[in-house]
């Protein structure tokens, strides 16, 4: 790591964010990226979620991230080091032009060693910590209530180093049960200071509810969307060849907080491809 970076962390992990009232005020969030009449996704805050590319990233990480970078992805997610050193990594992303807004970590790794996660998060550089995904075992209004409970603790942790915390959203995350809808328990027992959402849109789709239905309910929690498109009998599609209307969830970017798009496809015939056609959709829509 250089001096300048090394310089660049202490004063990231000295910030403090401005707090708000409870329970997801728009306030709580950073305002978005657009100009009051914008009607385009900021090309500055387009990126993709590694994961897609993840075989690539497995046998040519550099060279992916290139790959990334050449074709007008401003940002990445980062799912996993691929057994690099985090300072390493930050260095292939440097030199590729590209820069990582977030980092999935997990359950396990937050409860094991959250300063650990925190210190990754920081030579990173990425702004969002997020949890991409709970024990199925969790799965339960106790088990969400304890969630949001450690969400809580992390979320002061991740705020006092400069950093935000998320969860991402799978289906199974809208089960209902005993008359509760599981992801509500994480929005309502949680503050909006200390934990927002990744909103994965093509999961909440096959849930069957409308995200926009929850920026009314809870706006400004919703600082990074999952790009991520669904075939008509249901399966993942490439962005915008797809069922889901983006446009119409876009238009709310005001009210849902959203200041990164995160392109992704769980399972990409050819990953390069999928995400070529993941920034050109997102550069050129309008809404």
């Amino acid at each position: 790591m250089t001096t300048s970076r090394r310089g660049f962390l202490k004063v990231a992990l000295g910030t403090g964010v401005v707090a708000s009232g409870l329970n997801g005020t728009s306030a709580a969030a950073d305002p978005p990226p657009h100009s009051s009449d914008q009607t385009r996704v900021p090309l500055d805050h387009i990126g993709i979620q590694l994961y897609t590319v993840r075989k690539l990233m497995a046998t040519d990480p550099q060279g992916t991230l290139n790959a990334l970078g050449t074709m007008g992805y401003a940002t990445v997610g980062v799912s996993g080091l691929y057994g690099h050193a985090p300072e390493k990594f930050r260095d292939m992303m440097d030199t590729a032009g590209v820069r990582a807004v977030l980092t999935h970590t997990s359950w396990d790794a937050m409860n094991a060693d959250v300063q650990r996660e925190l210190e990754i998060a920081g030579i990173l550089g990425v702004r969002y910590v997020v949890v991409p995904s709970l024990p199925g075992s969790l799965r339960t209004v106790a088990g969400y209530t304890h969630v949001a409970a450690k969400f809580q603790e992390w979320g002061t942790r991740c705020r006092s180093a400069g950093r935000k915390f998320l969860f991402h959203n799978h289906d199974v995350d809208f089960a209902t049960v005993d008359g509760k809808v599981l992801f509500d328990i994480l929005l309502e027992r949680t503050d909006a200071r200390f934990v927002n959402f990744e909103l994965d849109l093509y999961w909440i789709v096959k849930a069957g509810y409308d995200p926009v239905a929850y920026f009314e309910r809870h706006p400004g929690r919703f600082p990074v969307y999952h790009v991520k498109d669904m075939a008509a009998d249901g399966s993942f599609e490439d962005l915008g060849h797809g069922t889901i209307d983006f446009p119409r969830i876009f238009a709310r970017y005001a009210q849902s907080g959203i200041r990164e798009y995160v392109v992704e496809h769980d399972t990409p015939r050819d990953p390069l491809l999928t995400a070529r056609r993941g920034q050109e959709y997102l550069a050129k829509v309008r809404f």
